[in-house]
């Protein structure tokens, strides 16, 4: 599924406003992690709002554009931090935005939830614990903010395991990554670039725990009981954040705000992903391997504090919703618009509902 990179250790904070940087898909991953992350590039993302032919000029695009990650997928499978399956084009580079992974960050920190933690640590804890400590594989890491969140409220040394498609977010990620844990340990990260889809118990061989962000919401069914059933068989727990519940609430009530979430929700169904109904889903699959599972709400919560991540997701999340329903743009446009009036004045606050999953997976003969 991977090609590895060598094992590496450091720490600081991802670089500000990174660009693309284009580097050809035979290429393995990162051999290692550079003294200095490069800087920003001046590179233009496209942006991944609606298509031409489904939206009129004008309608939900005037104005500044949206964050590549924050709308709609270039295409079904995809998201802004990893492609699940390979394109028909080998030669077509990675369509991702460090800026949108960035922005959201905070959100998601605050947002992930603690009650988790717990009874995590004491599946962690139970032995036999391996003598060097934790190995946590990071699938569709992104630039790397689970780590960066976990990794400080877990006790011991740890070596995380990165997995990507993307090697320039790959870089990211290994460069900020946290130097210790919870105690002082000390925290190392290898690299691993490939297709998400095809990940096997093989894969997790010695995992004492498989993480995500973000990413149930992007798979099909099959996809969804292929990482279970890798993570079943490799007999360890899986912490996946942030899955999308397609629900939202934004203030003050607006007529066409069930519109726009039913279109949004619709979307994040293209192709067979399984969009809000992705957690349930994994959830059962989970249950069916024997393992015990736990579900907690982890909503994003926006205010004035937080408009410039509000504003690219309303684009984004209004953007989907027409895509899906090119019908709507018209008023769309109006709504965005009031929308975008309120949150500039500090008057908009928005909750965008997720879920977190913790799965506590059998584990095998003689693994933690």
């Amino acid at each position: 599924m991977t090609d590895p990179a060598t094992t590496t250790q450091h720490g600081g904070t991802v670089p500000a406003r990174p660009g693309h940087r284009d580097v050809p898909d035979a290429d393995p991953a990162p051999r290692g992690v550079p003294d200095t992350a490069p800087g920003p590039r001046d590179v233009t993302h496209p942006a991944p709002g609606p298509r031409r032919s489904a939206v009129e000029p004008g309608a939900i695009t005037a104005g500044r554009s949206v964050i590549p990650g924050a709308g709609p997928a270039p295409r079904p499978g995809e998201r802004a931090t990893l492609r699940l399956r390979e394109p028909h084009d080998a030669e077509e580079p990675p369509r991702y935005a460090p800026e949108w992974l960035q922005l959201r960050e905070p959100a998601d920190a605050a947002a992930r939830s603690h009650d988790l933690l717990d009874p995590l640590r004491i599946r962690l804890a139970r032995p036999p614990r391996r003598a060097d400590g934790l190995v946590v594989h990071d699938i569709g890491c992104g630039t790397g903010s689970m780590g960066r969140w976990l990794a400080p409220h877990l006790d011991g040394a740890q070596h995380w395991v990165l997995h990507d498609r993307d090697p320039y977010l790959l870089h990211f990620a290994a460069a900020a990554s946290p130097r210790t844990t919870a105690d002082g340990s000390q925290v190392t990260v290898e690299t691993r670039r490939g297709d998400v889809a095809r990940l096997t118990p093989d894969a997790l061989a010695g995992a004492s725990l498989v993480t995500a962000s973000a990413l149930l919401d992007v798979l099909t069914r099959e996809e969804v009981g292929a990482l279970v059933a890798a993570c079943a068989g490799a007999g360890c727990p899986a912490l996946l954040t942030l899955s999308v519940a397609g629900r939202v609430e934004l203030t003050a009530p607006h007529p066409m705000d069930e519109e726009i979430t039913e279109a949004f929700n619709a979307h994040q169904r293209r192709g067979g992903l399984l969009g809000p109904d992705a957690v349930t889903v994994a959830a059962e699959a989970f249950a069916e391997h024997g393992a015990t599972v736990r579900l907690t709400p982890s909503p994003w919560r926006l205010g004035p504090g937080q408009a410039a991540l509000t504003e690219q997701w309303l684009r984004g999340w209004v953007g989907a919703a027409v895509e899906e329903r090119p019908e709507l743009a018209e008023r769309a446009d109006r709504y965005l618009a009031e929308r975008l009036a309120a949150c500039a004045a500090g008057e908009l606050r928005v909750v965008v509902h997720h879920s977190d999953l913790l799965a506590l997976c059998p584990p095998v003969d003689g693994d933690a």
